[in-house]
């Protein structure tokens, strides 16, 4: 299980590896390009119930952390599916409940 440090909280946000290393990618592609943006996800098992959602722009600290060495095998349809929905009016949702990712879409992106 990967850690997305987000601003200054000391508590990591716990997202699978494959899917920490997508929205990694996504991630930065939008704030290269100055394109801010929000990401959505359910609480998973073992958390409060409920959802959050975070804005995501160039001057909030990021530090995204993998569970393991190796480097995910990224997928071309994945990024494209978490792309699409970052550029959506309702943002990037994503499931984190799992390890591989599956919600709506067909790669666990809910569609905006």
């Amino acid at each position: 299980m990967g850690h997305l440090f987000y601003g200054s909280s000391e508590r990591p946000i716990l997202i699978p590896d494959r899917v920490l290393a997508h929205i990694k990618v996504v991630i930065a592609t939008k704030l290269r390009r100055g394109e801010s943006f929000t990401m959505s996800w359910r609480h998973p098992d073992g958390e409060a119930a409920g959802r959050s959602t975070i804005w995501l722009q160039p001057s909030i600290p990021l530090r995204f952390v993998f569970s393991s060495a190796e480097p995910e095998m990224l997928d071309p349809a994945l990024l494209k599916e978490y792309a699409n929905a970052a550029n959506s009016s309702s943002g990037l949702t994503i499931d984190i409940s799992t390890a591989a990712p599956r919600t709506r879409g067909p790669h666990g992106v809910v569609a905006g």
